[in-house]
Parts: C-alpha cells; sequence; structure tokens
C-alpha cells in the first residue's frame, strides 16, 4: 500500500458515476492509494447512488441500507461529488482527460433489450425500466404515463426485476404507503385496476434467473393470489439433475411447485407463473390488446424452439423484463455486439486490443449486467489496481482544474452539500404526510429547488 502510495503522489481520477460500481471505485482509489489521491464522482442525476436509490424496489428496505455505506465513501475527504453534470453534454471524454490523470467510467446499464415481436412499439408496451423508473422516483421518468385502468398485464421475463415489478403492481396501496414511493405514484397505484398479472418465461424453472428470496415473496402477499400450471413444471432428465445439484435452482423449483394448486379465491389479485411461452405478437389496434404467445420447448442443441401451439392472453399492458444493455459513451471505445466497453481487468482497450492510457471501466459497462450490488465492489477493486499501477510517478500534472472549467461553463452543478439538503427534504416530506421513513422528489424542478433552498 505504501509503495503505491509513492508510486502515485497527488492523483486526480475523475470517476463518471455515482452508482455502486462508481462509489466502490472510489472507496478503492483511496483505500489502494493510501489517500494520496483527489476522487471526483461525476453524475447526470442530482441524487447519488444509481441503482440502489433507482432499481431497488421502494419496499426492499435492507438492500435500500447500501446507500447508508455508499454515503461514507461519498463523505470521505478525498472525495467529491459533482452533480447535474453530464458526460456528452456538459463535459466530453478529452475534457476529462485535461482535468484528471485518468478516468473511470461506471454509467451501469440503462436500457432494456427488445422483444422483437410485431406490436412492440404499441402504446401499452412498456419497458419494465421505464416502470421501474417511474415507481422509483426517477426525474426522467416522473411524467410518464401508465394505463393502470386495464384488467390484466403480462411481465415478459423471469429474472428479479420482473418480479420486482410483478410484485409492486400486486401489492395495495397501504401496502405501499410506508415505502419512498413518490407521492404522484402513490396515487396512480391507489386508483389501478389490475387484477391479474401474468409472469411468462420463454425457458423452463430450471432457467428461471430470479433468487428463491425474491421469489417466496410473492407468495406471501396477503391480497394476491398466486398458480403455476403443473404441466408448466416439467422438468427434463438434464433439468431435474441441475434442481438436485445446484441449491438455486432447487430452492426455485420447490417454491414454484408449492403453487401448483389453485390460488386462494378471496383474494382480489392473482399472478400466474408461466413457464415455456415465448411472446409472438403484441396485438392491438392503437394500443395493446392482447399477447400472442407460442409454447416452447427445449431442443437436442440446448436452445428454446417452438411447437407450434398459441394461445393469447387479454392483457391490456405489456412490460418487458427480458435484460438490460449498455448505451455508448460519446467518444469512448463501445462493443455494440456485447454491448460493454471492451477491456481488459477494466483497462480499456482502443480498436488495435491494446489499451487505451488513462481510462478505465468498472461495473455493467465493463461485464455486462451480470452479478448483485456487492459484485461491484471486487469488480471496481481489480480496475483500481491496474489504474494505479499504469499511473507513471514522473507524469506530467492535469494541464487545468475542473473547478475552473466548471465555472467557465457556468453550470449548475449539484455539490454533495446540495444533496444533503434534498436528502433532508425528503426526509421531511415523508413526516409532513405521515408516511415512512422518506417520500422522493420525483422532478427536476422540485429537486433542484430542494438542493438549494432559500
Amino acid at each position: 500500500m505504501g509503495t503505491m502510495a509513492r508510486m502515485t503522489p497527488g492523483a486526480r481520477v475523475a470517476v463518471v458515476g455515482s452508482g455502486p460500481a462508481g462509489l466502490y471505485a472510489a472507496e478503492a482509489l483511496v483505500k489502494q492509494a493510501d489517500g494520496d489521491v483527489q476522487v471526483d464522482v461525476f453524475d447526470r442525476l442530482p441524487t447519488p447512488y444509481g441503482l440502489v436509490r433507482y432499481g431497488v424496489a421502494p419496499d426492499h428496505k435492507s438492500i435500500k441500507s447500501i446507500a447508508r455505506y455508499l454515503q461514507r465513501v461519498l463523505e470521505h475527504p478525498a472525495v467529491r461529488f459533482f452533480g447535474c453534470v453530464e458526460l456528452g453534454r456538459d463535459l466530453t471524454r478529452a475534457d476529462l482527460l485535461e482535468c484528471y490523470d485518468a478516468v473511470v467510467y461506471s454509467t451501469g446499464a440503462m436500457v432494456d433489450r427488445h422483444l422483437g415481436v410485431p406490436g412492440e412499439d404499441l402504446p401499452g408496451s412498456v419497458a419494465a425500466t421505464d416502470f421501474v423508473n417511474w415507481y422509483c422516483g426517477h426525474p426522467d421518468a416522473a411524467d410518464h404515463g401508465f394505463d393502470l385502468s386495464v384488467e390484466e398485464v403480462a411481465v415478459i421475463g423471469v429474472g428479479n426485476v420482473a418480479v420486482d415489478v410483478v410484485r409492486i403492481l400486486a401489492k395495495t396501496v397501504d401496502e405501499l404507503r410506508e415505502t419512498d414511493i413518490p407521492e404522484h405514484v402513490l396515487e396512480a397505484l391507489a386508483a389501478s385496476r389490475v387484477r391479474r398479472i401474468h409472469m411468462i418465461g420463454r425457458r423452463g424453472p430450471a432457467q428461471a434467473k430470479f433468487t428463491t428470496k425474491e421469489l417466496r415473496e410473492l407468495g406471501e402477499l396477503p391480497h394476491a393470489g398466486i398458480h403455476v400450471s403443473p404441466e408448466d413444471m416439467r422438468l427434463d432428465p438434464a433439468d431435474a439433475a441441475l434442481a438436485e445439484s445446484d441449491r438455486h435452482v432447487r430452492g426455485n423449483v420447490a417454491v414454484l411447485n408449492g403453487w401448483t394448486g389453485e390460488p386462494p379465491a378471496d383474494r382480489p389479485r392473482r399472478i400466474d407463473v408461466r413457464f415455456w411461452r415465448a411472446p409472438r405478437e403484441i396485438v392491438g389496434t392503437g394500443r395493446v390488446e392482447a399477447l400472442r404467445l407460442e409454447r416452447t420447448r427445449l431442443g437436442d442443441d440446448g436452445r428454446v424452439t417452438g411447437t407450434g401451439e398459441y394461445e393469447t392472453l387479454p392483457v391490456g399492458m405489456v412490460l418487458r423484463s427480458v435484460g438490460y444493455q449498455s448505451v455508448p459513451l460519446d467518444g469512448v471505445p463501445f462493443d455494440e455486439r456485447a454491448y460493454v466497453v471492451p477491456n481488459q481487468g477494466g483497462r480499456i482497450l482502443g480498436p488495435d486490443g491494446s489499451p487505451v492510457p488513462r481510462e478505465y471501466v468498472a461495473g455493467w459497462i465493463k461485464r455486462g449486467p451480470t452479478g448483485v450490488v456487492g459484485t461491484n465492489k471486487s469488480d471496481a477493486a481489480e480496475t483500481v489496481r491496474h489504474l494505479l499501477a499504469d499511473l507513471d510517478e514522473g507524469r506530467e500534472p492535469p494541464v487545468r482544474k475542473i473547478e475552473e472549467l466548471l465555472a467557465e461553463r457556468d453550470l449548475p452543478v449539484v455539490t454533495y452539500a446540495d444533496w444533503l439538503n434534498l436528502d433532508a427534504a425528503e426526509i421531511a416530506l415523508a413526516r409532513s404526510l405521515n408516511r415512512g421513513e422518506r417520500v422522493k422528489l420525483a422532478r427536476w424542478d422540485a429537486m433542484r429547488a430542494a438542493c438549494r433552498p432559500s
């Protein structure tokens, strides 16, 4: 540790993105450089914590508590927060390289993958990330409209995001009142007429991506019954062997098998988990009216294939949750097939395969949307080890300071102190509404005003 600090005296590093990946990178920089480093964390939003704030479901308070750990990173004397500063709009890649010894990009995976079926662009066909952003209070989604007057909804996907979406749709407003859901979202959910939710997977239960803990929560909802068709629970010999050997698969199969009886008749809402079905068409004239599915099976090559047997569900909204992908950053190399920045251990690689000097990646934009929140810690540590090893003791210092550049462009930067004002405003709002620990402010103007109260 001490040797590394002597090799990198007074390094200045920019981290783009203040989610777990970015803040774990900031933490690793401070620790591995023995504090002899200045880390500036940039985010296009006025709020830090990324997916911990805008991706974790509001009723999952234990996971959201990770923010308290990340808060300590932002409060380290060697770390500064620059909110409302967007790469490509306010600062360029060249600007950052002019002001810092090194740059770490950790912007995550921000868009949903598409289904690629006819009718996907109809009103009522929605990316799950848009719906999640809306109920999590992301300012970009504050005014999104979702037609919750429909009685049946399909959620395509069998991962944890799909489970979160199903659970939020299936809960009553009283069950959500103590969460940090924005007030206007709570009002919309209170008026919801959704009574039946179909969660649909192309493959079988052994291939489902949700965790057993998340899955089990669906069966604990007091106002929603849940059902799985016994036919959907069939396991071929390979899947049966997997269920025997893999604890995660075995747990999921056991929970799902417990739901093969009919759901309680006295519950106002119903969840149907459907496996072995692939969406083939979203049907409607002017908006979503139905979803056409084809029953599937696994071929000899292990790939999903259609059986030619179809069914149509009379749903009024389709939410796709079939994976995330990153988007390119302005001027930064990008692999259009893998949807990541090409890299080796976090070192960005150029078109010729050689490392790009002084530029690094961490998190989903480095490895793809895999792992849990904690996975980002070891991932960031690896990137930072390479970054510090690459810094040359005799390097030329950056040619200018970021403070000068931001002042020159008169950018309305949100500082960490400003964020604390916003944080306090949300806590006060919850108190005034008699609603839990906090209620999120979700609109840009309200968030900016709370950052700098008069």
